[in-house]
């Protein structure tokens, strides 16, 4: 070979080479359909300590989704988490927040258990720096209500909805005198509040005769509940969350408050809150849900509860619905935005709608909360089982307990 020959040939293959490199760089920077990585979810949430449960289960049922998900898999690519403890703390959750977004760099971020947590991460992290987060478990009204922004979505029934059935099931009953009481937090006194303005509205001959407020996580509930008592109130309505649950349930059985006053609690007829207490759960609570695993008795129900038992051992609770039904919401809105961009994510994902296992589900455009019915029912032991459970309810539309985009846009005062 002559040096011109092996000079044309080397010249060739240098061209060559680099038109290869180029032709890589133009599908690694192509947007829309050639954009092929995984999708970057960051999960902060309570997995340690009483509140773990709840977080443990939502986790669950993400899992469960992502795993079905990733069969066929979202642009190419697939669904990838890594999760974070927030230990039930503010501080906690910002940082492990920021952590996620500035070092991970997720696409999205998922969680809490916390209201107060999510409405600092969401105000902190998620707005100021342009990530979406969508809220699973947390139900301030305020997280999509007056604090809502464009990047921050619930998937969990929120307590304007809890509130507006509490307080629409109370108003048929007889009862005049009511007592408040509950967590000290951010969601305790805004389930109050919704409750309490919603009975109030339906009823205005309705009165407080008191309040009630203890520190999180307060163990010895007896001298509130003595005193409560005392005051003798037609009605109860408690306002608590989390492992508070399972523990002012077992108060008002121990005290046998249970039997001499009628009492509401917004989550008190769900699985997870009951199943710690098994058989001595106390029967006659009235109490609201937006999931259970026994209703609504329907094919696609039944299908999640046979495939979560299967993978885990144990029925959902609402927070693995909420997981579940999480992981769609994230790999349809991507889908649907044709790329891994945020901002088209969120467009996305306003009004879009996917198929659960309660049936069809929405993602309101105005205030990016899901539009989730909710179960009124009563706690009783169920036949010829070893647990409590809702019995006689009463099932309200999500249209009937949210409130209107006319009121969200009040609230925010636009």
């Amino acid at each position: 070979m002559t040096k011109r020959k092996a000079m044309k040939r080397c010249l060739w293959i240098a061209g060559a080479a680099l038109l290869g490199c180029l032709f890589a760089m133009t599908l690694v920077f192509l947007p829309g359909d050639a954009e092929a990585r995984n999708i970057k979810v960051g999960i902060i949430d309570c997995y340690s300590g009483p509140a773990a449960v709840y977080g443990n289960d939502a986790l669950n049922g993400f899992k469960l989704a992502v795993d079905e998900i990733n069969k066929e898999g979202v642009l190419g690519g697939k669904i990838e988490w890594t999760k974070r403890d927030t230990k039930f703390k503010v501080d906690i959750a910002l940082n492990m927040a920021k952590e996620l977004v500035m070092r991970e760099n997720v696409d999205v971020i998922v969680g809490t258990i916390n209201s107060g947590a999510a409405l600092a991460v969401s105000e902190a992290i998620a707005k100021k720096e342009k990530v979406p987060f969508i809220v699973w478990i947390s139900k301030s009204e305020n997280i999509t209500g007056k604090n809502g922004h464009r990047y921050v979505f619930s998937t969990a029934e929120n307590t304007a909805m809890a509130g507006k059935a509490g307080g629409v099931a109370l108003s048929k009953k007889p009862y005049v005198k009511y007592w408040i009481a509950g967590d000290d937090y951010e969601y305790g006194h805004a389930i109050g509040d919704a409750a309490w303005r919603n009975l109030k509205a339906k009823k205005p001959d309705v009165q407080k005769i008191g309040e009630s407020w203890w520190k999180v996580g307060e163990p010895d509930l007896t001298p509130y509940i003595t005193a409560i008592l005392a005051a003798k109130p037609d009605a109860v309505i408690f306002c608590t969350g989390g492992n508070s649950m399972t523990n002012v349930l077992k108060a008002i059985k121990a005290t046998g408050m249970v039997e001499k006053v009628p009492i509401w609690i917004h989550t008190a007829t769900d699985h997870t809150v009951l199943k710690p207490l098994g058989a001595d759960a106390p029967e006659g609570v009235m109490g609201t849900m937006d999931y259970h695993f026994y209703y609504p008795v329907s094919k696609s129900n039944q299908d999640f509860v046979k495939k979560f038992e299967a993978a885990y051992g144990q029925a959902p609770g609402f927070p693995a619905f909420h997981g579940y039904i999480t992981a769609y919401y994230i790999a349809e809105g991507f889908k649907k935005a044709g790329s891994l961009d945020k901002e088209k994510f969120i467009d996305a994902l306003e009004g879009m709608k996917i198929q659960s296992p309660v049936g069809e589900l929405e993602m309101r455009a105005c205030d990016h909360q899901t539009v989730l019915p909710m179960y009124l029912g009563v706690t009783k032991k169920a036949e010829g089982k070893d647990f409590v459970i809702s019995t006689d309810i009463v099932t309200l539309s999500g249209d009937e307990v949210m409130p209107t985009c006319d009121e969200i846009k009040a609230a925010r005062g636009k």
